[in-house]
């Protein structure tokens, strides 16, 4: 099992009401849910950055050949 931490937060009764209506979880579930998105759009943001300063040299048509052999 992962390491686990049990925390106390205070948070605004209609965002946690929202939250759960758009998860259709319980707390728990809701706020992992919340925590791994807010993670994953930092990485994306990261990504965004770099968009534009890596060159690629990749011919389509030829992935395509390797995906029907």
């Amino acid at each position: 099992m992962k390491a686990m931490r049990k925390i106390t937060i205070i948070l605004p009764k209609e965002l946690i009401k929202k939250a759960q209506k758009a998860t259709g979880k319980n707390l728990t579930s809701t706020v992992k849910q919340g925590l791994k998105v807010l993670s994953a759009s930092q990485a994306y943001e990261a990504l965004r950055k770099l968009r534009g300063k890596i060159k690629l040299d990749i011919d389509l048509d030829e992935l395509r050949k390797d995906r029907d052999e």
